[in-house]
């Protein structure tokens, strides 16, 4: 069982001819940004970072590159080729991020609620979604990529992960 598609408002992705892995990431048409609460501990930061980018990387076609071998012929598999950029905020200022991020067009918007992270049973996490209000949905990460310019205007007053 894989991931299951993104609803069709937010599919989104590169065309074969798009995936140009000898030029600067700053040169693709879609930007990539995890923004993740600078509250949590390292260890719940990279977990969550970890978990939104996996789905990121199965729902986005054409994110991870081909792969290849190493000087002694091992294969390293493929890697997003189109560069993340991890980001801080505070729980606040990551609720508005998410928020208008999931009403811009052409942005696809993948996040981590606290509760993910308190379950140890994938169908408890579902459970307690399944009765949380949307305003009192908090999450410790969320993924966006969509169109350069829009994504950067979303993310334009964070800083990098410290």
């Amino acid at each position: 069982m894989g991931a299951e598609p993104a609803p069709a408002r937010h599919r989104i992705g590169y065309a074969p001819d798009e995936v140009v892995t000898s030029e600067p990431t700053r040169s693709t048409r879609l930007k990539w940004v995890v923004v993740v609460d600078e509250t949590l501990s390292a260890g719940r930061a990279a977990n969550a970072v970890a978990c939104v980018a996996a789905t990121t990387g199965a729902a986005v076609e054409g994110l991870i590159a081909h792969g290849g071998p190493d000087a002694s012929g091992d294969e390293h598999p493929g890697l997003p080729w189109a560069g993340c950029t991890v980001l801080a905020a505070t729980p606040d200022a990551l609720a508005a991020t998410r928020a208008a991020a999931a009403s811009a067009e052409g942005v696809l918007v993948v996040d981590m609620p606290e509760a993910a992270q308190s379950h140890r049973v994938y169908d408890d996490y579902l459970s307690e979604l399944a009765e949380t209000e949307p305003e009192k949905l908090a999450c410790s990460a969320v993924s966006i990529i969509g169109p350069r310019n829009r994504v950067s205007k979303l993310v334009r007053r964070l800083a990098l992960l410290a």
